[in-house]
């Protein structure tokens, strides 16, 4: 079976955690395609040239050390900004996607780029500032700071020019502000199994 959930939105609305919940509790494969980009960032940031880093990256360069800290983030939404590292990651993501035995993909543009197929599409968000405390309370750091850099990259990944960060048209939104995340996960895979029963 062919099936594919694409759940977008921004830093730390909790899409990764719904996805990972979503993925086990229906037996689908699970991609974080942030992680891609945070790998590309991170050997870029080792002096690597962005699109060549893009095309040489391995499953093995996703168990990577420290691509879940801020300064990675923030070195993936750099390099995301960039066509030609874009256009390297894609087919690596819709060959995951349309895996046979189902596939779900978090990131920025995966229902609207990746797999605008997708069966089931999601934009899971929240509020800048519950996001920016979600990331405080994981890395810590000067909260007011963490704050300008949420804003900072959401503007960065809203406003590119390509494959910019944005529900499709079809998406149903989970807005994570003031839910929990057993009550986000129980949205997200309702709308997953009714999705499924009408098949």
């Amino acid at each position: 079976m062919i099936f594919t959930v694409a759940i977008d939105g921004p830093a730390a609305a909790g899409k990764g955690t719904i996805s990972r919940a979503v993925a086990a509790r229906f037996g689908f494969a699970h991609l974080d395609t942030g992680l891609l980009y945070r790998a590309v960032g991170a050997k870029v940031a080792a002096g690597a040239e962005p699109e060549a880093a893009a095309r040489a990256l391995l499953p093995v360069d996703l168990q990577a050390e420290g691509l879940r800290s801020l300064e990675a983030g923030q070195a993936a939404s750099r390099v995301a900004a960039l066509p030609a590292v874009r256009a390297a990651l894609v087919d690596f993501q819709r060959r995951f996607a349309r895996r046979d035995g189902g596939a779900v993909l978090d990131g920025r543009d995966i229902g609207t780029v990746i797999c605008p197929e997708a069966e089931v599409k999601l934009y899971v968000t929240a509020s800048a500032e519950v996001r920016a405390h979600r990331r405080w309370m994981e890395l810590g750091g000067d909260a007011a700071q963490v704050l300008a850099e949420v804003r900072e990259r959401d503007a960065r990944d809203m406003g590119r020019a390509d494959a910019p960060l944005r529900p499709a048209e079809e998406a149903m939104v989970i807005d994570t502000s003031d839910l929990s995340i057993d009550d986000a996960v129980a949205r997200a895979v309702a709308l997953v199994a009714a999705r499924l029963e009408s098949r």
